[in-house]
């Protein structure tokens, strides 16, 4: 009886208040932010068409990585002691895999992607070990996921294997599986898929653990700006660049948390569908908001580096690509949360796509500054149209 106490206590009590993140899971998040800044300094770096569908790569991997680990803290007791040194292990393995990055698609790639199928083995296994006395279903929606993961490792690990032109492909086939089997709800041959609405989420927790990310990637969006404006201050321009930059966190800052974050939080503490509105709003729905983030610190980069220099499409699809698809995440997540359809985010799609087809007439330092511009009046315009009586204009 004591040993099953003492197993139960490594899951969250379902009666329990559990709504704000744990130390624990704020330690864990570091290690992201580091894995971030590397992948910024890797597409500033070499950002071309190329190396665009890796970084894209990367993005997904990361952010698969991470909300994965998120379902599982979300469900578990990260108070306990095994469940801590669950999230400490994994710190360490994301150390390794931050440093391993930027040789994903260079001449060390094995190493990366080694880590990475043991991180969501070994996670996806410790779940299933936590549950399979206490929680039958919620065991076997684990053994299934354990299941997928091997199945996509093998491809992960063969991506390592294989020569530079057939990596790319063979982790994106490995990326569709991961990435599509939660849409098939686990359904795996002799297994079966799992039932609906097994794993007893905290829609407010989900909600937290995904804006806390958001600031992550903000976080580093200033930590990347800063550094990059402390090289180039001497040139005349870097100032106006850095303040476009700085505007832009900001504004980015202010369309998501403003009213978007608390409709998507309030939408999935009230569901009776908490799976499928986690999966709809945080699973997927984030993955555009925080890829738009990543690329617009790459476009800043660019814009301070070089502001005199003339906008290519490189330029482009970091600079206004970026927004474009910070913009397109944040109408995902309303229209989901509120149902409400975001005008202002339209309008400011149409905006960036006019900066965009004017990349031939404009500077970099002239793109960053429209594109900021862009953003800010999309803030500006959904502010105003929240404060009238009829708010479905936003």
């Amino acid at each position: 009886m004591k040993a099953r106490k003492s197993g139960r206590a490594w899951l969250r009590d379902k009666d329990a208040e559990k709504s704000k993140a744990s130390f624990p899971e704020l330690f864990f998040d570091l290690v992201f932010v580091f894995g971030l800044i590397q992948l910024s300094h890797t597409l500033a770096e070499d950002f071309t068409s190329a190396t665009a569908g890796e970084a894209l790569l990367l993005i997904l991997a990361i952010w698969w990585l991470w909300i994965n680990t998120t379902w599982v803290t979300n469900l578990l007791n990260t108070d306990s002691e095994p469940v801590r040194l669950l999230l400490f292990a994994l710190m360490f393995a994301g150390i390794l895999l931050a440093i391993a990055l930027p040789e994903a698609f260079g001449d060390h790639p094995l190493p990366f992607a080694v880590i990475y199928v043991g991180m969501q083995i070994g996670r996806s296994l410790f779940a299933w070990f936590a549950f399979r006395r206490h929680d039958p279903k919620s065991a076997s929606t684990f053994l299934r996921i354990t299941v997928w993961a091997c199945a996509a490792g093998t491809l992960w690990i063969g991506g390592g294997l294989a020569s530079f032109e057939w990596r790319l492909s063979i982790w994106s086939i490995a990326l569709g599986l991961e990435y599509s089997a939660p849409l098939l709800r686990f359904r795996f041959p002799g297994l079966g898929g799992s039932e609906k609405e097994t794993l007893h989420l905290n829609g407010e927790h989900l909600a937290e653990r995904c804006a806390l990310f958001v600031i992550i990637c903000l976080g580093e969006t200033i930590l990347t700006t800063g550094r990059n404006a402390a090289e180039h201050m001497g040139t005349d321009l870097t100032f106006l660049v850095f303040c476009g930059a700085f505007l832009t966190t900001v504004a980015m800052w202010w369309i998501y948390f403003h009213q978007g974050q608390e409709e998507a939080a309030e939408k999935a503490e009230v569901t009776s569908k908490p799976e499928a509105v986690a999966h709809n709003l945080f699973t997927y729905g984030h993955l555009p908001i925080v890829a738009g983030i990543i690329l617009t610190a790459v476009g800043e980069d660019f814009a301070l580096s070089h502001p005199h220099e003339q906008a290519d499409l490189r330029a482009t699809a970091a600079i206004a690509g970026g927004p474009f698809l910070f913009l397109c995440g944040n109408i995902w997540l309303k229209l989901a949360a509120a149902e409400r359809i975001p005008f202002s985010h339209a309008a400011g799609l149409v905006g960036l796509l006019a900066i965009a087809i004017a990349t031939p007439l404009l500077p970099l330092y002239g793109m960053n500054i429209a594109a900021t511009a862009a953003l800010l009046a999309t803030g500006a315009w959904e502010y105003a149209a929240l404060r009238r009586p009829s708010a479905q204009s936003a």
